[in-house]
């Protein structure tokens, strides 16, 4: 028999996380689009940083028949937040310059490519991309690079980039619980064998 979840952040009744989720404004929206294997893994971090972000908008699928329309939001700039040879490094809005309207891809580096390469817009768009960005505090996941995030610290890190010096590291407090939630289940002679470096 499944255990009862919470409909909103869909954690376990008993490790919801809900209480710790802001509600934080922003003049950058955000549109996430997960990947749907994603969607079901413990660790969802893009549903978590939707749920904290008033302007965040936050979809699962591969391909996105309603894009034309998202992106064509009035009073934004819609660009893409993934890394490559021509991505400009963000950088502090401007007096006068549009807000932007950032598209977040969410999975794998393999399924985030894989949604650009099934949505030729998403891909046209310009590309942005961090510079800077902090350690990630994501300790249960192998990242392919030393400088990978996760979703949620990826879009902290570029709000607080774009809107400084506006604070977002209330975004981090769900995840932080999710991580050492799930270090605590696995037990941590288990963490340290499988996930801590010497």
């Amino acid at each position: 028999m499944s255990r009862p979840t919470c409909c909103r952040c869909q954690r376990p009744l008993s490790r919801c996380l809900c209480p710790l989720i802001p509600d934080l404004d922003s003049q950058t929206r955000l549109l996430i689009l997960q990947h749907p294997s994603e969607a079901a893994h413990a660790l969802n971090t893009a549903r978590l940083a939707a749920l904290g972000l008033r302007n965040a908008e936050f979809r699962v699928g591969e391909v996105f028949d309603e894009l034309p329309q998202w992106l064509a939001r009035p009073g934004y700039q819609a660009c893409l937040l993934f890394p490559g040879e021509h991505a400009a490094p963000l950088a502090p809005r401007q007096a006068g310059q549009l807000p932007l309207l950032l598209v977040v891809p969410d999975g794998t580096w393999r399924k985030a490519r894989k949604l650009l390469h099934l949505n030729p817009l998403l891909a046209a768009l310009p590309r942005v991309s961090l510079s800077n960005a902090p350690t990630s505090r994501y300790r249960l996941r192998k990242a392919p690079q030393a400088d990978a995030l996760s979703t949620i610290e990826a879009i902290v890190s570029a709000l607080e980039t774009l809107e400084a010096p506006s604070c977002f590291q209330a975004l981090l407090r769900p995840f932080d619980a999710l991580i050492e939630g799930q270090i605590a289940a696995m037990g941590e002679q288990t963490y340290r064998r499988n996930h801590v470096r010497d």
